[in-house]
């Protein structure tokens, strides 16, 4: 198949390009010299977006992809003796080469399992409890994903619950928020009202799946803890010179809303591609779809045969069958093209 032909899959929403308004907003931002370091307005803009956005006064800062977002948020907690409580599938636990131990030497990650995707406040406590004496790392920080990795979203009900658990252990919460804004499409809430008005202490705001270039945000609504961030991003490397450019790019997500649509859309066409797979003889639907992932399963010489005829996806994430991730510029023809060659496989 000839890739320009088909330019977009589902394998990744990090595969997608750059929205229009980020673009727009960089070009901008391009204009003449700015001071370095995130001494400039763009960034002080994009940090009042954010704070605008969440309804509070909290501490933003900008790093450049979610894998330093989430492992110095967690550094920021933690000390080398310390343990981070997590879904077992979470992009912490499988997907960042312990980079939260890199940054935070020692730090032990505890997997817990869940239906769906989810933790459970009854597993966090069984973790929590189930060593407490000094030759067990001491648990710190319960970490959850929002939208979770297998599509699956934390409803308000359930992140209080997860949030009054954590505070009953003395534990900090950290929401990994790469796909937030699909979240928030979802349940249709503020992002308020799943983030700080529940007990978040640190959220990485996910901006590169949601039609950024580069970049995430990490989000602190708990005063105490970022207090010397800005020294763990110099040495992690994370401090921009030309940080207009990580900080300009949420001023297009952010000013008229771009944010919000784009996860509606992806939603959106993840929804129209579940209803168009569901049924089909050999298909079947492994988790409910609550954000812009479809995970199903499949005769594996449908796969591969799907594979064959150019389309890319994942068979590697979760226990077992495909991801079909949808993006902000996913659209109904995308769906229509791919359901044809399933179909077409399956005969």
């Amino acid at each position: 198949m000839d890739e320009a032909k088909r330019a977009r899959h589902f394998a990744s929403d990090n595969n997608s390009g750059i929205c229009p308004e980020v673009w727009a907003a960089l070009e901008e931002a391009n204009a003449g010299h700015v001071t370095g370091y995130g001494d400039d307005p763009w960034t002080e803009k994009a940090k009042q977006y954010v704070r605008d956005l969440f309804e509070t006064d909290c501490e933003v800062f900008f790093v450049f992809n979610g894998t330093a977002a989430n492992s110095l948020a967690v550094a920021s907690m933690c000390d080398s003796y310390h343990s981070v409580i997590s879904f077992d599938y979470s992009h912490v636990m499988t997907d960042e080469c312990n980079a939260p131990g890199f940054f935070a030497p020692g730090v032990k990650m505890h997997p817990v399992s869940g239906e769906n995707g989810k933790i459970q406040p009854d597993a966090i406590d069984r973790a929590a409890r189930s060593r407490r004496d000094v030759h067990a790392s001491m648990p710190r920080v319960v970490s959850l994903t929002q939208a979770t990795e297998l599509g699956t979203v934390y409803t308000t009900d359930e992140l209080a619950g997860i949030s009054k658990t954590a505070r009953d252990l003395g534990l900090y919460v950290h929401m990994d928020g790469a796909r937030f804004a699909n979240a928030v499409a979802s349940l249709g809430v503020k992002p308020r009202e799943i983030s700080w008005e529940l007990g978040v202490d640190v959220l990485c705001l996910g901006g590169t799946k949601n039609g950024g270039a580069v970049g995430d945000a990490v989000v602190f609504f708990n005063e105490n803890l970022p207090q010397n961030f800005l020294y763990r991003c110099k040495q992690a490397g994370q401090l921009a010179s030309k940080m207009r450019f990580l900080a300009a790019q949420w001023i297009g997500l952010l000013e008229d809303g771009a944010w919000l649509r784009n996860a509606q859309n992806a939603n959106r066409i993840a929804m129209l591609l579940e209803n168009q797979l569901r049924g089909l003889p050999g298909v079947r639907i492994l988790y409910p779809r609550q954000a812009n992932a479809v995970f199903v399963d499949m005769p594996r010489r449908v796969f591969d045969g799907l594979h064959e005829r150019g389309w890319h996806f994942y068979t590697d994430v979760g226990p077992h069958g495909a991801r079909l991730m949808c993006s902000w510029d996913s659209t109904a023809e995308d769906v229509e093209a791919f359901v044809r060659d399933v179909v077409d496989l399956s005969k």
